[in-house]
């Protein structure tokens, strides 16, 4: 075998190992929605893939994904947008029945790594926030 062609098959594979990482996962309000930003970091230029889903009573809700099947109770209050690094959930119509924990899923194509995920717990309302726990600031800092 060519020795260069070696070479750039080797790193093709050790690109592929780390194409995508979560940086931060953070939730606020936008009038009566709730906005999830997912940041990350990409070090490929293959497609994203993502998932938001809401976890309570103990059963996991897909909200928005192109990597399975949303449930149909969020088709109309629930959308996506994509900017550079980073991912956002926009939840309509929030309420009290909303708070739990959201997750953000993310898989680069052709990544054979694994997905990356991070969780965050939102609570409508006021107190004060324990560890892992996030209370939602009354609006939203800069544009998703």
């Amino acid at each position: 075998m060519n020795p260069t062609v070696s070479i750039a098959v080797i790193l093709t594979v050790l690109q592929a190992a780390h194409c995508q990482m979560i940086r931060d996962l953070s939730a606020c309000l936008l009038g009566q929605s709730l906005r999830v930003d997912c940041r990350y970091e990409n070090k490929t230029s293959n497609p994203l893939t993502y998932e938001f889903s809401l976890t309570k009573d103990n059963r996991k809700h897909v909200i928005q994904s192109t990597i399975s099947v949303p449930e149909n109770v969020y088709r109309n209050r629930a959308n996506v947008t994509m900017h550079k690094n980073l991912v956002c959930l926009y939840l309509h119509s929030f309420t009290t029945s909303d708070e739990g924990v959201y997750m953000c899923e993310l898989k680069a194509t052709n990544d054979y790594t694994g997905n990356q995920i991070k969780n965050i717990t939102v609570i409508k309302g006021e107190g004060a926030a324990g560890p892992g726990l996030q209370f939602l600031l009354p609006t939203c800092p800069g544009f998703c």
